[in-house]
């Protein structure tokens, strides 16, 4: 055993001394012994984007899942899902032609413009639904974009049915256009097909995010699986030659073991992902410097929700990749369940080689009164609690 305690100056490098396991975890599994200094350690701020109309948030208008930004003909560029439909959704049982099952249901890729990442110009129809059978005809959603040799390709799910009659039948389909403007030709065939009967990704392939690496295209991807209750959401990847494909998927699957959402860009020699809800591992940005195998680097909260950040080196093969500093996001259930809708916004942060942002670097941060108390108790929450008070009563009256 060591004659002296740990010294009272936290080293910057791992000590020369028998240490507990959370400390050897403190030098071994992140970048840097604490979070100042860790570049893939960042708090996250949000901002209300100005140009979108919500027909005051009745549910009839939504928003969501928001590609990667990119910076093309002199301005910023996103799409995301798009639904204007005449009632909220309404679930699948009470699901028509017109009514939709889900916030996603029957909806269109739009697309918007900005110069200044604040406020945007909805530019209208990218990608609509074809016309029956072909992939998408219910609904085309959760898009992103790829940039390969001057073309642009816009990767989504195509729906072939109401979402929740049956896991959800999305897979993977492309449109290709010469410019961000379009015209988008749909490929009309599917290039990343769901799993076989009984793998983890039979039923769904969902979030197609697409990066360049080793002259490749590599699509990373999340699926839902396992019983209905509790839902499991992992994420794997598919790789190809062409944006055509066809893609490969890695033996490996799932390579991340969490998260709801795919979100990831090139970070020095490897790549990194935003591991939002769900999983043991959610509130994480972890790396994996061969592209597959991925450790968590850093523990965080507040992370964006189907974050599509702006990543200026997605598609240039880098070997240094320089990280991001802001992009859009999206918030479901704005107002109530009952209107369900989402709303884009922007969040900013610095998981960057470029700045040193030490506001984003806080790890010790308040929240108001009613930050808290959103997440109240539920009604059976409650009835159970009043039942075990009034148990216990019982017996200290005996």
């Amino acid at each position: 055993m060591p004659e002296n305690g740990f010294p009272f100056i936290l080293p910057e490098e791992k000590p020369d001394r028998p240490m507990s396991a959370a400390m050897e975890r403190n030098y071994t599994n992140y970048p840097a012994p604490l979070p100042e200094d860790n570049e893939l350690y960042s708090q996250f701020k949000y901002t209300e984007l100005k140009g979108f109309d919500y027909n005051g948030h009745d549910g009839t208008i939504s928003r969501r899942d928001p590609s990667k930004v990119i910076f093309a003909n002199g301005k910023y560029y996103v799409w995301y899902t798009y639904r204007e439909t005449p009632t909220p959704p309404q679930g699948a049982d009470a699901s028509t032609d017109v009514i939709p099952s889900s916030d996603w249901d029957l909806s269109e890729i739009w697309y918007a413009t900005s110069e200044d990442g604040f406020t945007w110009e909805e530019q209208g129809v990218a990608i609509a639904r074809p016309p029956k059978p072909e992939v998408g005809w219910r609904s085309v959603t959760t898009t992103d974009i790829l940039e390969w040799e001057g073309k642009y390709y816009l990767y989504y799910q195509g729906f072939m049915e109401a979402s929740g009659k049956r896991g959800d039948d999305c897979p993977v389909a492309v449109s290709y256009a010469d410019s961000p403007d379009g015209p988008w030709t749909a490929h009309g065939e599917i290039v990343i097909p769901n799993g076989k009967d009984g793998e983890w990704d039979q039923y769904s392939i969902h979030d197609p995010y697409p990066l360049v690496h080793d002259g490749k295209i590599y699509i990373y991807y999340k699926s839902d699986f396992n019983a209905a209750n509790p839902r499991v959401r992992m994420q794997g990847l598919a790789t190809a030659d062409s944006p055509l494909g066809p893609f490969t998927k890695h033996p490996l699957n799932p390579l991340i073991n969490s998260g709801h959402e795919t979100t990831l860009f090139p970070w020095k020699e490897g790549v990194a992902a935003i591991v939002t809800r769900d999983g043991n591992e959610h509130f994480t940005i972890q790396y994996a410097e061969d592209w597959v195998n991925f450790e968590i680097k850093a523990i965080t909260s507040l992370l964006p929700v189907a974050a599509g950040p702006f990543v200026p080196d997605a598609f240039t093969d880098t070997k240094d990749g320089r990280g991001i500093t802001w992009g859009i996001s999206h918030i479901t259930n704005v107002t109530t369940w009952a209107q369900n809708h989402a709303v884009l916004l922007r969040f900013d942060c610095d998981l960057s080689q470029d700045i040193d942002d030490q506001e984003m670097k806080k790890h010790n941060t308040y929240h108001k009164p009613e930050f808290y108390y959103q997440y109240g108790l539920s009604k059976k929450q409650r009835e159970r609690i009043a039942a075990q008070t009034q148990g216990q009563g019982k017996v200290k009256g005996q």
